[in-house]
């Protein structure tokens, strides 16, 4: 069966919060009609998720399988390890900046430019690791912005936790959850080596106490995209099914 294949497209986005252009890829349906109205899912560290977890290809697939609905893919690239730090890290100078250009910025651009469900279960945000974190954090800040939230082995510290802790509208959010039960001894950016599991399980225990809809699984493996790719394609038909 031959698989029509979409387009990707790179958008360039001046950020005033950010006081920078933000180059930006943009994956259509091959079926792209103005006519018709598309989910929106913007992933963080975009160039690794449409290289290493690639996402279009995955989308033509389940798209011609009718797996999932129809979307468009925006993916947020990063300069280097130094400027991924600083915009995705909790700690990260850029960070508050960073989590509104998704809002303010980034989501009324797509809203005006493409056929975009102008709501939150219509919006999804997608990272690994430190992606993941920024990911959680807008979605926790703007609930009614972004409803969805793929996690691919976040990075959890305390800041994380009291977010969540202290986040009364998880009716709001539908979340999605790995993490691999070998990331006990992580190499971070910062040249620290750290425990991603226990956090997570915290993590998760928070999510069920509080009642959000969450899926959450424990996979056979570590903090590499030999096991992000393959879960893509459940994530996507479990979020956009």
């Amino acid at each position: 069966m031959t698989v029509n294949r979409g387009t990707v497209n790179e958008i360039n986005l001046y950020s005033k919060e950010l006081n920078e252009e933000i180059k930006m890829l943009v994956y259509l349906p091959a079926t792209f009609s103005p006519l018709y109205k598309y989910s929106l899912l913007i992933a963080q560290d975009g160039k690794d998720y449409f290289q290493l977890g690639r996402l279009p290809r995955l989308a033509d697939e389940l798209l011609g399988s009718k797996e999932i609905e129809n979307m468009i893919i925006v993916g947020v690239p990063y300069k280097d390890v130094e400027d991924r730090r600083r915009k995705y890290h909790p700690h990260g100078e850029e960070n508050d900046a960073y989590i509104r250009f998704l809002a303010h910025e980034l989501v009324p651009y797509l809203d005006e430019h493409y056929p975009t469900y102008h709501m939150g279960m219509g919006r999804a945000l997608i990272g690994d690791s430190l992606g993941a974190t920024v990911s959680l954090m807008t979605a926790l800040k703007y609930p009614n912005t972004f409803g969805k939230v793929i996690l691919q082995s976040p990075l959890v510290n305390e800041k994380v936790l009291d977010e969540v802790e202290n986040f009364s509208q998880p009716h709001l959010l539908n979340i999605y959850h790995i993490i691999g039960n070998k990331e006990t001894e992580v190499k971070t950016t910062d040249g620290k080596v750290k425990d991603f599991l226990t956090p997570n399980r915290q993590l998760h225990e928070l999510f069920t106490e509080k009642k959000f809809s969450a899926f959450y699984e424990e996979f056979d493996g570590d903090h590499t995209w030999k096991y992000w790719q393959p879960d893509l394609k459940r994530a996507l038909t479990m979020m956009f099914g």
